[in-house]
């Protein structure tokens, strides 16, 4: 049974505007209705742009109705966009009350390509102050809620991306991902997003760093997230290439097409849970359901293949590359206390704390010894990936948080299977394709007992992102959140 057009996907939207079947001002007007009804009890679209929404929708009519379409398959979509993007004319305040009056004059590279492509863009979804937790929540627009459960979290920092996809508000965004930030929100909120490999997809015009930042950041991806993994792989397709402002001579982008068009005599490794980072019993049941499902279908699936390298070594090696990432926009203040605490840390503290102050101070002839580091185990992945097609991973190892607003992040505890474990755990899965710049795909997999959704993360080689977007087409299906179905 086709689902109601809040819930039909991009692709499907696209088709319907081409087709005359619906216009763009009346979808306009469809999501600016439902977002209005159902978004008092969410707070994910907390910057709106309904007015100038219904002078581009009436743009695009005109548009489709003389046949200009082409080049431009998102003509008269409504889309929101993650407020960690600089978008022309309209509030980006990443969370951050200095930034709450930030109307940049251009848009970001990616949210540009999205309007070019037809989008209209309707409003802002919610981040974390700077796009920097693993909970969605600031002092300038509030907190946003799970759909699946408001006294949860949507994870971050793109949670309000995520939370409107599955409330049914937008059919398509943009996320981020430096720290599982597109792929934690797509698993707690029962979505699929895409981490692309690193550095296929510009960042210029993402917030942070500051405001008009050329540079590059280490690590962090930007890429699409949606309902479906085809409207992942539209999204990707627009998104990816090179940097308009400086990149445009030689650069090119051409993906590998997937290793395999169906699930038989693909060789996927299934890593579900491990020691050093344990996972929920009844999410890892349901991961291992997934990895079934591709066994029965014609994968040969392989549980205990891993690649050589160490997961507690590539985690602090992520954390030693990731913490100057953030410490480069502390003051001086805050630089000189972590400074002294340092001068106070034994040699054997390996906590998340003492690991957090040594990153931040990290020279530029350590950040070497860590990139060699990277480069190294970026090698031993390469050779997995001669063997392996894929690998099956968690993404965070439970289902989504129970809001917890203490500012210091090292004082919040997850429970796994019982046991109490640091916040900070939520980044142990996500580190390991972000430290190498890996491709990762999230899709839903299954609902706990409980009813919340739980995603898998599907992990390739470097620029083989269409064979994990073609994966989740086979493992994942979205399902509405019952209270917005």
């Amino acid at each position: 049974m086709s689902q109601p057009l809040h819930f039909q996907t991009a692709r499907e939207l696209a088709a319907r505007l081409r087709a005359r079947e619906i216009s763009a001002g009346e979808l306009l007007d469809q999501a600016i209705a439902r977002i209005e009804a159902l978004d008092g009890r969410l707070n994910a679209v907390v910057a709106r742009d309904f007015e100038r929404a219904r002078e581009r929708a009436r743009a695009a009519d005109a548009e489709l109705a003389a046949g200009r379409t082409e080049g431009k398959p998102l003509l008269g979509l409504p889309v929101t966009i993650k407020d960690a993007f600089e978008t022309e004319g309209l509030v980006t305040a990443c969370g951050a009350p200095e930034l709450a009056g930030h109307v940049p004059a251009a848009s970001a590279d990616a949210v540009q390509r999205y309007v070019d492509a037809g989008a209209l863009v309707i409003g802002k979804t919610n981040v974390p102050l700077y796009a920097g937790d693993g909970q969605t929540f600031n002092s300038v627009y509030g907190t946003t809620n799970n759909p699946w459960d408001p006294a949860r979290s949507p994870a971050g920092s793109s949670g309000g991306a995520a939370a409107a996809l599955a409330a049914g508000f937008t059919p398509l965004e943009i996320g981020s991902d430096i720290g599982g930030s597109i792929r934690n929100p797509s698993h707690a909120c029962g979505v699929f997003g895409h981490k692309p490999t690193w550095g296929i997809v510009s960042d210029r015009g993402h917030i942070p760093g500051p405001p008009g930042q050329l540079a590059e950041t280490d690590l962090n991806v930007v890429g699409p997230m949606a309902r479906s993994a085809e409207d992942l792989a539209l999204g990707l397709s627009l998104l990816a290439g090179p940097r308009p402002t400086n990149e445009r001579g030689g650069w090119r982008l051409e993906l590998p097409a997937p290793r395999a068009t169906s699930p038989s005599g693909l060789r996927v490794a299934a890593w579900l849970d491990d020691p050093f980072s344990p996972v929920e019993a009844e999410c890892r049941t349901l991961l291992e359901g997934a990895a079934a499902e591709l066994e029965r279908s014609g994968a040969k699936v392989d549980r205990a293949a891993r690649p050589e390298i160490d997961f507690a070594r590539a985690y602090e090696t992520y954390l030693q590359l990731l913490t100057p990432i953030i410490a480069a926009g502390f003051p001086r203040s805050v630089i000189d206390l972590m400074t002294a605490a340092s001068a106070e840390l034994s040699a054997d503290d390996q906590s998340d704390v003492a690991r957090q102050i040594r990153g931040s101070l990290l020279s530029h002839r350590e950040w070497i010894g860590c990139d060699e580091a990277r480069q190294r185990m970026a090698i031993a992945w390469r050779r997995f990936f001669d063997d392996f097609d894929l690998v099956l991973m968690p993404v965070h190892p439970t289902t989504a948080l129970l809001h917890d607003h203490r500012p210091n992040f090292h004082e919040r505890r997850m429970t796994v299977n019982g046991e109490e474990r640091p916040y900070l755990d939520f980044l142990h899965w996500v580190s390991l394709p972000t430290l190498v710049g890996l491709p990762s795909t999230v899709a839903p997999v299954g609902r706990t007992a409980a009813g919340l959704p739980v995603g898998i993360q599907i992990v390739g080689a470097r620029f083989e992102d269409r064979s994990t977007l073609e994966a989740a087409s086979w493992l994942g299906e979205f399902v509405p959140p019952p209270d917005y179905a």
